[in-house]
């Protein structure tokens, strides 16, 4: 192939097939969705005045918490995919900051279970209802033929990256992000 097909607009390694264009125009909409959701989520984090991974682990306990699930230290290690020392330490920052609370295990007489507080779900949900509440009203402009098409495409990347990873001995799940809208809050 020569030089020409490969700097043609199409993508600087992609060459300017027609199939391949409409492709590279695809993830070339997916990398700016993504530069977009990853300067909000710079945003949200400084109005809270917390690290990605302190807003990370206050919706996984969330979530839980919604599920009616407890949360050991170990639990939040675990999905965060952090030493327990580090979690001891995120654990103790997040209750000096009111967000988290640690209460005694109802089962286990040794066990401790952490616990998002109520403040936290109300900053949490002042936060980011706007933006959830506007991503909401574009999906549900979507008929659902083009719904099924975008979620079986979202899923079938997100399974061929989880096999990159797979592959290169890296983690092969979603990080504890939501898989599912209503997951999210």
């Amino acid at each position: 192939m020569s030089d020409s097909g490969l700097r043609s607009g199409a993508g600087y390694w992609y060459p300017d097939e027609s199939s391949t264009r409409r492709a590279v125009e695809v993830l070339s909409a997916m990398r700016t969705y993504r530069v977009s959701e990853v300067s909000m989520r710079r945003r949200t984090r400084e109005r809270m005045a917390m690290g990605e991974t302190d807003l990370i682990a206050i919706q996984y306990l969330l979530r839980q918490q919604r599920k009616g699930e407890l949360v050991t230290g170990k639990d939040l290690a675990t999905q965060l995919s952090i030493s327990s020392a580090s979690t001891t330490v995120l654990i103790d920052r997040l209750v000096r900051s009111g967000h988290l609370v640690r209460k005694p295990h109802p089962t286990d007489r040794r066990g401790i279970v952490v616990e998002a507080t109520v403040d936290s779900d109300q900053e949490v949900r002042a936060t980011l209802q706007e933006m959830h509440r506007r991503m909401l009203e574009i999906a549900e402009g979507l008929d659902v033929a083009e719904a099924e098409i975008i979620v079986t495409f979202l899923r079938r990347m997100s399974a061929a990256v989880d096999e990159i990873d797979a592959e290169h001995g890296g983690p092969a799940e979603h990080g504890g992000h939501p898989t599912d809208a209503s997951e999210a809050p």
